[in-house]
């Protein structure tokens, strides 16, 4: 049995990095252990930069306080400006005691609407909520899951970004 250290309490963040895992390492048993972590970064990072930093440093703290564990995940979700648009997405980070593997998902354009309420300093699954009048849409389907009537949910577009992370873990003769 591996133990999984995920730097968040998200079950959609859990299930993602859950099945990413199962999937890329099927005839393996893993224990996937929620933790909170500080990102360090800002409540909604703004940028691809923040994003990836505040991943990485929710799996530095994770790591620091767990220190037994296989794997520490780090996932954080973070939006950026465009020519004018807004585009969302979310890096993974999932590193072990020797090697750390990175992954993006795919990003999409989000209505004005919502990029306009970001703006203003609310946090993308806020704006969610007030322009779809949902509540907590971020521990459900998020953005994305609106936007396609749940085609891609949170959890499917995180999924592919932790295989990606995985993607040295699977090929550790090659990294």
């Amino acid at each position: 049995m591996k133990n999984v250290i995920v730097a968040s309490k998200n079950p959609v963040k859990l299930q993602a990095v859950s099945n990413g895992f199962q999937r890329m390492f099927p005839e393996t048993e893993f224990a996937f252990l929620p933790q909170s972590a500080p990102s360090g970064v800002s409540e909604q990072p703004m940028t691809d930069k923040e994003t990836l930093d505040g991943a990485m440093n929710r799996v530095a703290h994770i790591s620091e306080a767990h220190p037994g564990a296989d794997f520490w995940v780090g996932v954080e979700g973070g939006i950026e400006d465009r020519n004018a648009e807004m585009t969302a997405f979310a890096w993974i980070v999932v590193k072990s005691q020797s090697i750390t593997g990175k992954g993006r998902t795919g990003a999409f354009f989000l209505p004005e609407k919502i990029a306009a309420l970001v703006r203003d300093g609310k946090e993308l699954g806020e704006a969610d909520d007030i322009v779809f009048q949902q509540s907590n849409s971020k521990q459900r389907s998020g953005a994305i899951g609106l936007l396609t009537d749940n085609v891609i949910t949170r959890t499917s577009l995180y999924e592919h970004a932790v295989i990606l992370a995985l993607v040295p873990f699977k090929n550790l003769n090659l990294y």
